[in-house]
């Protein structure tokens, strides 16, 4: 039977924060309200406790707590994720936000990341070495769930996804054991969590390959929406051949206002935001078809890597209504574009937009069953998201953003990039997800986690 925190004795309680360095939070504690903050504020959930984890004792302590007590469990990395994932109704929420750490080895251009970073503090500590890691576009994206799901970014067609470069995983299991996983330690598991979400463990560090990257060149270029046919097309087929050195994801939106000129501010564009990490004397050579297309609004130029990480940061600070919808595409074809114009027209408020990142150059070249990311044959990784501060436009940037996704989905390749999905789209969008690769992700969570304790996720159920 499925117990509460109330459900608990006073006793129980007190002896588990005993045994913790890190705090317990509890609904009566003034810090209750601010700690169930997330990124998302469309999300209200209220945990019956949090533990703020400090170390992987605290962890350890924590999952035999949820595990002893049959609780009901979320693990809180960055607290990014789309579908509020990193919290639950009445049961514990192990914080991470404690786990902390970021160590560049330059002898091997590896970085060892608490389980509680953020890319912005990765981006900090490797920028000094010229090096960087491949991550997103939000440098307060959390480290863990990114990682776990995939992590597409600027860095994608030259050094790959994130789980490309992961190393190494030090995780807490179900059981309470710790275990360090790679290629030859616990290989199967290093395979799941390689894209397979949070389902298996709760990673306490990550080690990673850094790649070296100092100064990028790039930035958005903007043209009128009702262009988007036109240039999702040149789009389409300039990527396709493009240096792997040059990333572009292609995106519509409206512009809120600063730090973008006013004669833009809340009107309608498509663009693609570039970034280019070849040599910088080629820089001007490699933009020259991109300029020759004539953008009304060519933002771009040199500036560090962490610079073009962060660009969105103050655009899409936490504590936003967020609804996401996504999928992958194998085309962009005049009938995908023709749906792109139809509710690009009509984005219902200034932060609400489509990303499509490609998934080509070294992203592709890794097999579909070489790790749980199954799409690497799909030329895009989509998104649409309605945002905006208001709780009062909540149901109406959810509903374009699920008319927008069901009318383009019969374009689909199916699936769903799992960091992109909320947490009512069903079961069979997760089977989906993972295509051929699901059964394989069943029956390791069945070895390592049979009662599906790490549930509150995109669920792979054991079998």
């Amino acid at each position: 039977m499925k117990m509460t925190i109330k459900d608990l004795s006073n006793e129980t309680i007190t002896a588990y924060s005993a045994s913790l360095r890190g705090n317990v939070v509890l609904p009566s504690d003034a810090e209750y309200g601010e700690t169930c903050k997330i990124y998302n504020g469309m999300i209200h959930k209220h945990p019956g406790m949090f533990a703020m984890c400090v170390d992987v004792a605290d962890v350890i302590a924590s999952v035999n707590f949820a595990r002893e007590n049959n609780l009901l469990l979320a693990i809180r990395g960055g607290g990014h994720n789309g579908g509020g994932l990193g919290l639950c109704d009445d049961g514990l929420v192990i914080d991470l936000s404690g786990l902390k750490f970021v160590r560049v080895d330059t002898a091997s251009n590896t970085v060892r990341v608490g389980g509680g970073n953020l890319w912005g503090e990765v981006d900090h500590a490797t920028h000094p070495f010229g090096l960087a890691v491949p991550a997103g576009i939000i440098s307060t994206t959390g480290v863990g769930g990114l990682t776990l799901g995939g992590g597409v970014g600027h860095l994608s067609r030259k050094y790959g996804l994130t789980i490309d470069n992961l190393l190494e995983a030090d995780m807490v299991l179900a059981d309470g054991s710790f275990v360090t996983v790679n290629e030859s330690q616990h290989s199967d598991l290093f395979w799941a969590i390689r894209g397979g979400g949070g389902n298996f463990g709760i990673v306490t560090s990550f080690k990673f390959q850094a790649h070296p990257v100092k100064t990028v060149f790039g930035g958005p270029t903007l043209w009128p929406v009702e262009k988007t046919p036109e240039i999702m097309a040149w789009y389409h087929s300039f990527i396709q051949s493009a240096p792997e050195d040059l990333n572009g994801f292609f995106a519509t939106m409206i512009i809120p206002g600063p730090p973008f000129p006013d004669h833009l501010h809340n009107k309608m564009f498509c663009g693609v935001v570039w970034c280019y990490t070849g040599d910088l004397s080629k820089a001007e050579e490699v933009f020259k078809p991109i300029l020759a297309m004539e953008p009304l609004f060519p933002h771009i130029g040199e500036m560090p890597y962490p610079a073009i990480q962060s660009m969105f940061d103050g655009l899409l600070p936490p504590g936003l209504q967020w609804y996401w919808r996504g999928d992958f595409f194998n085309d962009l074809t005049p009938d995908i574009s023709a749906q792109h114009l139809k509710y690009s027209s009509k984005i219902p408020t200034p932060l609400s937009q489509m990303h499509l990142y490609p998934i080509t150059g070294a992203a592709s070249r890794v097999g579909n069953e070489e790790t749980p990311w199954a799409y690497r044959d799909a030329q895009y990784s989509g998104v649409i998201v309605g945002v905006d501060p208001d709780p009062e436009n909540a149901d109406k940037i959810t509903k374009w953003c699920k008319d927008y996704w069901e009318d383009l989905h019969p374009y689909s390749a199916g699936g769903a990039y799992s960091n992109f999905m909320m947490n009512d789209e069903g079961q069979e969008r997760v089977k989906a997800s993972f295509r051929n690769n699901y059964a394989r992700l069943q029956k390791i969570k069945t070895k390592y986690d049979g009662n599906n304790l790490f549930r509150v996720n995109q669920n792979i159920k054991p079998a």
